[in-house]
């Protein structure tokens, strides 16, 4: 994902088609004397749906069409011939697409599977023909239904990015280089700060063909959750993810603070992420003497499983890759003994 195509907030005018009007007729036939009313119904307007697609990665695509309207329903005719449907227009998003309502931020609708689909706007109902008001008191109706209208909405899409495991770190920590050395994906590395400005993902192989999703967040800072940095826009990037994996250089001066006020950042952000699993990797290990780990490994914070890696050197990914893998199925219930 290009820096200047991944486009994860949108802000679109929507409008569903108007329902055809019912017709208002009578049965004209040679030989058929008094034949009634016989006008048929109108047809729906045409839906405004969201759709989940695998294959989009970002809302680019709906980036210069601000609007997006169904067709109205055509209107019923003689001969109990109801109008046409307005056909439904589906707008394709990806996995993790969120809409609000932009005035009062309540979420619409949420597309988090391949193929999910959201009415967002209901088209207008056809109006009914006047066949449909004859009764033994008034066998000649005169008139009929107009249709309903459609519904007209800005929204804002919003995407959250899905993926098994989410890189947590301040900038520089080494979250792309490992990206780039444990999956396929070339993020921009250099040595600065805020290089990585939009999500980066990356298919990360695993043994016996399995695979999981590690998604690299742009760098958080110390008042991110207060709109410092790049960290309040990409914060909710890390709402979607099942694991968070905290990165933080073993040169760090002390590897336990800078974990809490990461950690504080998240919960200022949104408490829930608290309670999702997590994983502490302290990378650039390799300017680390032997006589530095045990130091460093007793200042850790308690109770937080943790691996020394090395992205330069490749050292330690297998361990971290086992130690991922197996926290993301920790939670999966064991399949029951089967009776003798």
């Amino acid at each position: 994902m290009m820096t200047s195509n991944f486009i994860d907030y949108v802000k679109i005018n929507v409008r569903s088609g108007h329902g055809g009007s019912g017709s208002s007729h009578f049965r004209r036939e040679k030989h058929v004397p008094k034949g009634g009313p016989d006008g048929g119904d109108g047809g729906r307007g045409g839906h405004i749906i969201l759709k989940g697609d695998s294959q989009q990665w970002t809302l680019l695509h709906l980036k210069y069409q601000k609007h997006i309207f169904a067709e109205n329903g055509k209107g019923g005719e003689g001969g109990r011939r109801s109008g046409a449907q307005g056909p439904d227009i589906y707008v394709n998003v990806p996995l993790g697409t969120i809409a609000k309502d932009p005035e009062t931020g309540m979420i619409l609708a949420e597309i988090t599977e391949e193929g999910q689909e959201i009415i967002l706007l209901n088209g207008g109902r056809g109006g009914l023909g006047n066949t449909n008001f004859k009764t033994p008191t008034n066998q000649t109706p005169r008139h009929a239904q107009p249709g309903e209208p459609g519904q007209d909405l800005w929204v804002v899409l919003e995407l959250k990015v899905l993926a098994d495991v989410g890189l947590v770190g301040f900038p520089n920590a080494g979250k792309s280089t490992l990206l780039s050395v444990i999956s396929a994906a070339k993020p921009e590395i250099a040595d600065y700060a805020f290089t990585t400005l939009v999500p980066n993902l990356g298919v990360v192989a695993y043994r016996d063909f399995k695979s999981f999703v590690m998604a690299d967040i742009p760098g958080i800072i110390e008042g991110a959750s207060q709109g410092k940095g790049l960290g309040l826009r990409f914060l909710r990037h890390i709402e979607r993810n099942s694991i968070l994996l905290f990165l933080i250089p073993a040169s760090a001066e002390n590897i336990a603070d800078e974990y809490a006020i990461l950690l504080n950042e998240l919960k200022l952000y949104n408490p829930s992420l608290l309670d999702k699993e997590r994983i502490l990797a302290i990378s650039k290990t390799d300017l680390l003497s032997e006589e530095d780990r045990p130091k460093l490994e007793a200042s850790l914070p308690e109770g937080l499983p943790y691996v020394f890696i090395s992205s330069v050197l490749q050292q330690g990914l297998v361990e971290l890759k086992d130690l991922i893998w197996k926290t993301l199925h920790s939670s999966q219930p064991e399949l029951p003994t089967p009776a003798n």
